[in-house]
């Protein structure tokens, strides 16, 4: 139920945003057509997210004849999780990650990039899937999905804003609609993130523990943290930052204050929450 609550305020959200960066940018009849737009940003997000993500990262859907022994790792802990087997998908990026989308259980889809396929050991492997089921499992993959969708909806027409106009005839003849115009411009996207950042780090944690009863041994997962957290600082990622959200490990390290806008908790977090959960301490 609060998923479902969620996912209507999320597309509730973009409504709003599409409908007031219309205003400010054509008056009275950009805010129709940006509603206009929100409408059909409404409808894409919510049937075709995981699509839409899917081809950000340039993924390709494995066959069974391709990778055996992935298909079936993914199928047992599919079974152990009592869901229905989803699509598996390599993306061509040589950072190691992985990620889960779809707007249901019997819609969805789990990814991993190539270069965790060559860097990790399978039992690391298997760690990184469960905690993706676990996503799947509990139902927030939509949410996720849409999130990181909207967040690119959202900061494109920002962006759009920006060159191709910065506010309606009667809001620059006012010097306070021009402000509103360019606190759209810069608050857009930052609204876009902090609802990525309400939705992702709680769900970390709780996709984590699941995880670690799902393959049988959290120390799997919380060795493969540990590894994402090295390769991901060595590695650049060249994806849309838009979706890092959806990874299981945000691909650049936020320190300090950075941290903060992080839709994801600091590694050395989670890996203590696992290891305390294998009883090591």
């Amino acid at each position: 139920m609060w998923n479902t609550t969620k996912t209507a305020m999320l597309l509730a959200a973009l409504m709003a945003l599409c409908g007031g960066i219309g205003y400010f940018v054509a008056g009275p009849a950009g805010l129709v057509w940006g509603f206009a737009f929100g409408g059909l940003g409404n409808v894409l997000a919510y049937f075709f997210s995981d699509k839409i993500a899917l081809s950000a990262m340039g993924a390709q859907e494995v066959r069974r004849e391709d990778a055996p022994w992935l298909i079936d790792m993914v199928q047992e802990l599919a079974t152990r999780a009592g869901l229905p087997m989803p699509r598996v998908y390599v993306c061509p990026q040589m950072a190691p990650n992985a990620f889960a989308t779809g707007r249901n259980p019997s819609n969805s889809a789990v990814a991993i990039t190539q270069g965790m396929l060559r860097m990790f050991p399978r039992h690391e492997i298997e760690g990184v899937l469960a905690h993706e089921l676990a996503h799947i499992k509990s139902r927030d993959v939509l949410i996720a999905t849409i999130a990181a969708t909207l967040a690119g909806v959202i900061s494109s027409i920002a962006w759009m804003v920006m060159w191709f106009g910065g506010g309606s005839g009667h809001s620059r003849d006012n010097p306070l609609g021009a402000i509103g115009a360019l606190l759209m411009i810069v608050l857009a996207p930052l609204a876009a993130t902090l609802i990525q950042l309400a939705i992702s780090r709680s769900r970390e944690y709780a996709a984590d523990e699941y995880a670690g009863q799902l393959c049988g041994d959290p120390l799997r997962l919380a060795a493969a943290l540990e590894r994402l957290h090295v390769r991901n600082e060595e590695i650049p990622t060249d994806t849309n930052p838009a979706f890092h959200s959806l990874y299981i490990m945000a691909p650049l390290s936020a320190r300090g204050l950075g941290g903060l806008f992080s839709t994801h908790p600091p590694t050395e977090k989670r890996i203590a929450a696992l290891r305390r959960q294998a009883g090591l301490y």
